[in-house]
């Protein structure tokens, strides 16, 4: 049954539509970007994909358009499932845009919050596109496969916030903002630290 689904969306994008396949009984289209906002709006408004179950990206490191942007819909009255993939960026990791799609389906919000988050896709439009799993001052984007495996972020102080109930850090080392890494057994000041490392000694 998608595969009415991938003709209608080839018949009123005949332009937009650079490729489709079926694999393991899930059918694909590849669109380009710049028709993104408009074909999620028809397969919503016209085809009834009422629900979006997942949006998410991929990176193709050494293409261009580097990264994917995936979105899986199902439609509830109809039974249908399809995919939608576009591709965005240049090889360098700029320009990797998009329209948000946050406005046809709230469930993309979070979502594309979450995509930006871990490899730096821009969804215009989108009503608060800041990150959502990483803290504000991490750098990078932690999915791009050219991240650093060994990079270590910034420390971030600890937080006091009025008016939450919280517990703070017990010891120096308890409570320690992410990214906070020591090696090999020694702490910031050079020292080991028989509790967190034992059998380790100075």
């Amino acid at each position: 049954m998608s595969a009415q689904l991938q003709e209608a969306v080839q018949q009123r994008f005949p332009s937009a539509v650079l490729g489709q396949h079926s694999q393991h009984g899930d059918d694909t289209l590849i669109v380009k970007s710049e028709s993104w906002h408009a074909i999620c709006r028809f397969l919503r408004d016209e085809q009834a994909m009422d629900m979006m179950m997942d949006l998410t990206g991929v990176d193709l490191l050494g293409q261009e358009p580097r990264f994917e942007v995936v979105v899986h819909l199902y439609s509830l009255t109809r039974g249908q499932r399809l995919r939608l993939k576009s591709r965005v960026g240049t090889s360098d990791g700029e320009g990797a845009e998009i329209d948000s799609i946050s406005d046809l389906w709230g469930s993309a919000n979070w979502m594309e919050r979450e995509c930006y988050d871990m490899f730096g896709i821009q969804f215009r439009g989108h009503p608060d596109l800041r990150r959502i799993l990483m803290y504000p001052e991490f750098e990078g984007y932690p999915l791009r496969r050219d991240y650093p495996a060994q990079k270590i972020q910034p420390l971030v102080p600890y937080r006091e916030v009025p008016n939450v109930d919280k517990v703070a850090p017990f010891t120096e080392h308890e409570g320690m903002s992410f990214g906070r890494q020591v090696h090999g057994g020694y702490g910031r000041d050079g020292a080991g630290d028989e509790e967190l490392f034992p059998g380790e000694s100075n």
